[in-house]
């Protein structure tokens, strides 16, 4: 019989819309003003770090709506930002460095909609509020230390070989040149190097000299490394302000992207995941330091680094080992109540500092700490110039044997202290890197934003209906219940997706998609209105309306959807906004004009005698 649905596929309709209506339901709950402890580095958070959270704040006077642990993680949720910011201060302050104490905005939804995995949509910077960096690495201070690292191992080899040289440095385009006495141990120096460096071109130079060069693969693979471990090493850091989905993602060749939504503290943000610390562990020499008095020149393998309070350090150029090999800093105080940093190397750093330690034991060791900031110059290309500052802040004698743990004094303050072991904990940076774009949006922009889309929504929603029952009556009416199940379910799908978040572009996307929705419907409805003027009966009628404009529907649609899928694949971030919401649109809007109306017609109409329809 025509215009007649099973009962199984009213079923699947109904128990469709309601699934859409509990996923869609947690956004309308908002968010609650929140603190998140999370722990580092081996620091568990359980049910006696929930009763001392309590009892801070129970001492400090401050109520809290509610807080919990779950999966390891407390979280404590405040009426006001005022209260927020007295518990996050409190907190910070008793529960030391071994836990990240972050202000947070955690979603209000409740419990039973949590249960069953009923989250709200995560929302982007322009709409929650946040900050946005666009970063970009400094590759040339990435191929200067790749160059002095070639230079040294192939000084090193010369030596091993015993093959002697009278002079080295560095020429264009991150080469060497080395000089010889003669040209036949030059030539011997030539073979040997070429021999053990295939990924270097090493041709004569001069006389007696050859030049090194590495080749452009070599290069372009230290390009990407080092803006794949920076990557690394920032996601590092954003993990310890606690921020909840974050966005850390390559840019063109060396630029990285840094977006962190929801967070408050945007000054902190940017002292942290902008700042460049280095450790340097190199061994001094005291033979030569009365050339720094004297203001003679320091030999070639040494150089002068300074105190804070301007006292001459001479230090050998070779580097023990970097902040590289740390895997824990933790702050604490020494027997005379001074700051120090706890410092745990891995197993290669561990060796190496044994080895070393065990060698040199009487003697001097420096820690130089390294940091590149923003001079508040631009080049001729409009970038931010670094400059690299030095400072020695630590000279200590050898006592013993080092192997994976030691600490580092003669830290000016607690506050620098606990700053330093958080930027080693989360990793030294490969290479420096520069904040070339920065954007701020305060959450009461983001509000703003969400209301305007809102109104934008509701906007073009009523249009919508207006048309459809102004034009189709009854049958209008039919296809406005579709357009709101419609919206339901692509709030519901964006909620329930993970990884898809919702910015300003994507509310644009989700209103054109309401606009347009109709569409199939007055496709449907003028070609039952057709077949009707043609004399045909009201069933058969309706028939043919569903069924023969069933291709055309889908083949406009599907053009719409692969136009939707190059936007996201290639695509800035605003467009793929856009591009998502507009592909689950399409889908949602296809499924609820031709499935939906459908079933409503069919229960209406279907199997009845019908005189005049409504349309």
């Amino acid at each position: 019989m025509l215009n007649r649905y099973p009962l199984w596929k009213y079923i699947m309709l109904i128990f469709t819309l309601i699934l859409g209506i509990l996923y869609a339901l947690p956004n309308l709950y908002g968010e609650d003003l929140a603190i998140q402890i999370t722990g580092t580095h081996g620091a568990t958070v359980g049910t006696s770090t929930l009763l001392y959270t309590q009892q801070i704040l129970t001492k400090n006077n401050i109520i809290s709506k509610s807080i919990s642990l779950i999966k390891g993680t407390i979280l404590a949720r405040f009426s006001s930002q005022e209260i927020q910011l007295r518990a996050h201060d409190a907190l910070l302050s008793a529960l030391g460095d071994n836990y990240v104490v972050a202000l947070h905005l955690a979603p209000a939804t409740p419990s039973w909609l949590t249960m069953i995995g009923a989250e709200p949509m995560k929302l982007g910077l322009d709409l929650r509020g946040g900050v946005h960096f666009l970063m970009e690495v400094d590759m040339n201070t990435v191929f200067s230390k790749l160059q002095e690292q070639t230079m040294d191992i192939l000084l090193r080899e010369l030596h091993d070989q015993k093959i002697p040289y009278t002079s080295v440095h560095k020429s264009h385009n991150y080469g060497s040149n080395i000089s010889f006495s003669n040209a036949s141990i030059r030539d011997e120096a030539l073979s040997s190097l070429m021999l053990s460096h295939r990924d270097m071109t090493i041709t004569r130079s001069g006389n007696n000299g050859i030049s090194a060069h590495l080749s452009e693969n070599h290069l372009h693979d230290a390009r990407k490394y080092a803006v794949q471990q920076n990557i690394i090493i920032l996601r590092n850091r954003v993990n310890q302000l606690g921020v909840s989905e974050p966005l850390v993602q390559r840019q063109g060749s060396n630029r990285i992207v840094v977006e962190l939504p929801g967070i408050q503290d945007t000054a902190r943000a940017k002292e942290i995941i902008g700042a460049t610390a280095m450790l340097e562990f190199r061994l001094v020499n005291n033979t030569v330091h009365h050339c720094t008095e004297a203001g003679n020149s320091v030999p070639e393998n040494y150089e002068v680094k300074f105190t804070r309070y301007g006292q001459p350090v001479v230090l050998y150029k070779r580097v023990i080992i970097t902040g590289n090999h740390i895997t824990n800093a933790t702050f604490s105080t020494d027997e005379y109540n001074r700051p120090q940093v706890n410092i745990s190397l891995d197993n290669t750093g561990g060796i190496i500092m044994s080895k070393f330690t065990k060698d040199n034991i009487g003697k001097l060791m420096a820690t130089l700490f390294v940091e590149y900031k923003d001079s508040g110059k631009k080049d001729a290309k409009d970038n931010v110039i670094l400059v690299k500052q030095e400072e020695v802040i630590n000279v200590a004698t050898i006592q013993s044997r080092i192997s994976n743990m030691f600490r580092i004094t003669g830290i000016n303050s607690t506050k620098e202290a606990r700053h330093l072991s958080l930027l080693l904990r989360a990793g030294a940076l490969i290479a420096p890197i520069k904040i070339v774009e920065e954007c701020t949006i305060g959450p009461t922009l983001g509000m703003q934003n969400i209301t305007q889309g809102l109104v934008a929504c509701l906007w073009g929603l009523i249009a919508s209906i207006l048309f459809m029952v102004i034009w189709y009556r009854k049958f209008g009416l039919i296809a406005t219940i579709t357009i709101i199940a419609n919206l339901i379910m692509i709030i519901s799908i964006m909620s329930l997706l993970p990884g898809i978040t919702l910015t300003m572009p994507g509310i644009a996307g989700i209103v054109l998609t309401l606009a347009v929705a109709v569409d199939a419907n007055v496709l449907i409805y003028e070609r039952i209105k057709e077949e009707l003027r043609k004399g045909s009966s009201i069933p058969h009628a309706i028939h043919q309306g569903y069924q023969s404009t069933f291709s055309s529907i889908v083949d406009a649609n599907m053009t719409t959807l692969i136009t939707a899928l190059i936007l996201y694949e290639f695509g800035t971030s605003s467009i793929k906004g856009f591009a998502i919401t507009t592909a689950i649109g399409i889908a949602t809007s296809m499924f609820t004009a031709i499935l939906g109306t459908r079933a409503i017609v069919n229960l209406l109409y279907g199997g009845k005698l019908i005189d005049k329809l409504s349309i």
